[in-house]
């Protein structure tokens, strides 16, 4: 023991002095984390943008036109998804679904995302994890149009583990008073039009973690012939923003509104914007789902409902149109290499007073080779 280490023992009794380190929070590695997430930041902004990072708030000038200006708000998270990246070490795409599963929401009303803050929660701030965790966001945020306006990084000692992580975050978007997008405006005769997915998105992990590697006992790092890539790849394909896209939609074609299939899958999705008095009917036999989907079915022996409540199986986003502008709806997603195809069509209901959601959306036939 040195004089300094007996001088302080005097003082303190023998008692170690305590210290937010040694507690477990590093503030060094917080101050450092910010140096290395600071450039991803600035460069997914917009003009509207105040002041920069370090402030105690974000803002953001609402310029424009406006006539009637209406707020939109969706907050979001990844979900289980995080445990794959963990996994595997590999952190730079989780933020590119965090802001999908955010301003995919949005603009089903037909909101312009603004901006997005997000909510980082660690065990242990690693700098360059956090890092490439807020260089995905930014990814996204420069993807969907939207600025990334802060957010905050909280270190959680003895409640996560040092490796592990959490994300949520909120977005924010506006639309004119006389332009939002209702279910009110659907129509007998109106068409669906399916927007194709990039894999299982941010929703049914759970499920598929567990008939994959717990079960299945397959290796992350292990190729599959069936993806042309390893499992762990396969799992953290991004999901799909198509916030530009739709608002793409909006501007050529008459849209009556849109429905972003998350958890819950195809038919809860749609059947929360088709009205009283409707039905959805739509054809399975007009896709056949990514082999993502058919592995896991096969592998957990899950049914077909069971599969179709948990996961997209192929369906990320859903656009209704009037009939006439089903021509012009499709180029439009075609010009922007979304995959898209005519899922269905909207019609009277035989039960006008079909108060279940679940009575509005029906779906018929087998999907070919799946």
């Amino acid at each position: 023991m040195t004089e300094r280490d007996a001088a302080a023992d005097e003082k303190t009794g023998g008692t170690p002095q305590a210290s937010y380190a040694a507690a477990g929070v590093d503030i060094d590695a917080g101050e450092r984390a910010v140096e290395l997430i600071t450039p991803h930041a600035k460069r997914a902004s917009r003009p509207e943008v105040l002041g920069g990072l370090g402030g105690f708030s974000g803002l953001f000038a609402l310029k424009g036109n406006y006539r009637e200006p209406v707020l939109a708000a969706a907050s979001d998270g990844v979900g289980t998804k995080l445990a794959v990246a963990q996994a595997i070490d590999k952190h730079d795409t989780v933020g590119r679904d965090l802001v999908a599963m955010c301003v995919d929401d949005l603009v089903v009303c037909g909101a312009e995302p603004l901006f997005l803050q997000d909510y980082i929660a660690v065990g242990k701030v690693l700098p360059e994890t956090v890092a490439e965790i807020v260089a995905g966001i930014a990814d996204g945020c420069v993807e969907a149009g939207c600025a990334l306006l802060g957010g905050e990084t909280a270190e959680h000692p003895g409640l996560m583990q040092d490796n592990h992580y959490d994300l949520s975050a909120t977005a924010v978007g506006v639309v004119e008073a006389d332009k939002v997008l209702t279910p009110d405006s659907v129509r007998a005769g109106d068409v669906v039009i399916a927007m194709g997915s990039s894999g299982l998105h941010s929703n049914g992990y759970s499920l598929a973690r567990k008939v994959l590697l717990e079960w299945g006992h397959m290796d992350l790092f292990g190729h599959v012939e069936e993806f042309g890539r390893s499992l762990g790849e396969e799992l953290l394909e991004p999901t799909r923003i198509y916030a530009r896209d739709c608002l793409a939609l909006i501007a050529e074609a008459d849209v009556r509104t849109f429905a972003h299939i998350t958890g819950g899958g195809l038919a809860e999705n749609l059947a929360r914007v088709i009205p009283q008095g409707l039905v959805a009917e739509l054809e399975r036999n007009t896709w056949t789902p990514a082999p993502i989907f058919a592995l896991i079915a096969q592998r957990g022996r899950v049914e077909q409902l069971e599969m179709e409540r948990t996961f997209n199986m192929g369906v990320g986003m859903v656009a209704v149109v009037a009939p006439e502008d089903t021509d012009r709806a499709q180029a439009v997603l075609t010009a922007r290499h979304v995959d898209n195809w005519v899922l269905g069509t909207i019609k009277r209901s035989s039960e006008p007073k079909n108060t279940e959601a679940g009575a509005r959306v029906s779906l018929v036939g087998e999907h070919p080779r799946f």
